[in-house]
Formats: C-alpha cells, sequence, structure tokens
C-alpha cells in the first residue's frame, strides 16, 4: 500500500510556508510523495494566472524529488471540487492510502464542502496550524476537534492529525499585497518579498510583473 499526500491549493503564489508544511507532512506520517494539485476554478475563491501558478509550484519544487505536481484540474470544466481530484488521482495511483494536507483556515470550512462527507472517509487529513489571530497550537487543537464533532454529528467519521510545525505569518495573500503596494525600491529592484518565497520564484514573478498593478 503505497503512501501518497494530495496538497491542494490556488499557490497563488507558492511561498516558503507552502514548502515547510509539504516538508513536514512528508517526515512526519512517512510518505513516499506528496502531489500539489493547483486549483484551476476553486469553489471559494478566485484564482487566475492558471499557467503562471503552475510554472511557479514546478520552479518551488524542482529540486525535491518526493513533490510532484499534477495538473488533474487543468481540463476540467467548470468548479474544481476537490472529491473530483481525488476520485481522479485515485485512478492514477491505485492501492493507496491517501491523506489530504489543508490548512487550518481550510480545514474548518470542510463540513461545507461538497460531497464532503464522502471525502472525509476517503482519506486522513494533515492540518497546517496557522497564525491566524494568534491562535496556539492548543487552540488549533480545539478547532480541529469541533470540527470533528460537526461532522459525527452527521455520522461521518474522520481520521486528522496537526502537523507539528512553526506558526508562520507568510501568506500569498501578503505577499500579492507587497507586490502591488511597496513592490519597486528607489533603484527600481523589486526585493520586498526576497526570503518569503524561492528565489527562482521571485524572479518569475519580478520577469512577468505579476500582481503589480499594471498587470491588473
Amino acid at each position: 500500500m503505497h503512501k501518497l499526500a494530495i496538497f491542494g491549493g490556488t499557490f497563488d503564489p507558492t511561498h516558503w510556508g507552502h514548502l515547510l508544511i509539504a516538508e513536514t507532512a512528508l517526515h512526519q506520517v512517512s510518505l513516499e510523495k506528496v502531489i500539489w494539485v493547483p486549483s484551476l476554478n476553486p469553489p471559494h475563491k478566485e484564482a487566475g494566472l492558471f499557467e503562471h501558478r503552475v510554472q511557479m509550484l514546478q520552479l518551488a519544487i524542482k529540486d525535491n524529488p518526493a513533490f510532484t505536481v499534477s495538473q488533474v484540474e487543468a481540463n476540467r470544466s467548470g468548479t474544481s471540487y476537490a472529491i473530483n481530484t481525488l476520485i481522479n488521482l485515485s485512478a492514477a495511483y491505485p492501492n493507496t492510502h491517501w491523506y489530504w494536507i489543508v490548512g487550518l483556515d481550510t480545514f474548518q470550512t470542510l463540513p461545507g464542502w461538497y460531497r464532503g462527507h464522502e471525502l472525509v472517509q476517503m482519506c486522513d487529513w494533515l492540518i497546517a496550524p496557522r497564525l491566524l489571530g494568534g491562535e496556539t497550537i492548543t487552540q488549533s487543537k480545539l478547532i480541529c476537534k469541533q470540527v470533528e464533532q460537526q461532522l459525527r454529528e452527521r455520522s461521518h467519521n474522520i481520521n486528522w492529525q496537526l502537523l507539528d510545525i512553526p506558526l508562520l505569518g507568510v501568506s500569498s495573500s501578503l505577499i500579492r499585497k507587497f507586490c502591488r503596494d511597496n513592490f519597486v525600491n528607489a533603484k527600481g529592484e523589486r526585493q520586498s518579498i526576497r526570503y518569503l518565497v524561492p528565489e527562482s520564484v521571485r524572479l518569475y514573478i519580478t520577469n512577468n510583473n505579476l500582481y503589480s498593478h499594471k498587470s491588473e
């Protein structure tokens, strides 16, 4: 039985926090591989620039043989639902015990996901705590238990564990904000997101003028 994890998201852009989450999951549950799945049309947020997001993701993970990018959602019409992604990947990777990597804020919405009652029992859940309103690890566990209780009240069982990862304040939305607000310094250099993203991603954003007012 293979042990693989799906890490879905917009990755707009991929940053060091994403990479740390995936690396932690890889070793915490002894995964063979983490399959990164960039969302084409996620149900709860807007996400454009699909081809750019895929390129940045591939640049960010290229030096880790245990990471791979799946474009399973690229040719799918309509909304990108997680249940369809798992069904498609299960066909491509048979005989697999699946894990799903997700941030705490997204995990909180799981009871309302499309066909979520099916999805929660098809894989184990690895939750990355986030620095949201100053939550501690204890508070993060409490939130996860509340989600578990909501599902149990509907007769749905779920296996989950928190990833043992430092709380990080970096986010894709913060990086996009930096790019829009103060990305260019007095010398005309774009450096404000250095060390928030891999250098290859930073250069890609610069070379393609992503997220600036001029690119909107």
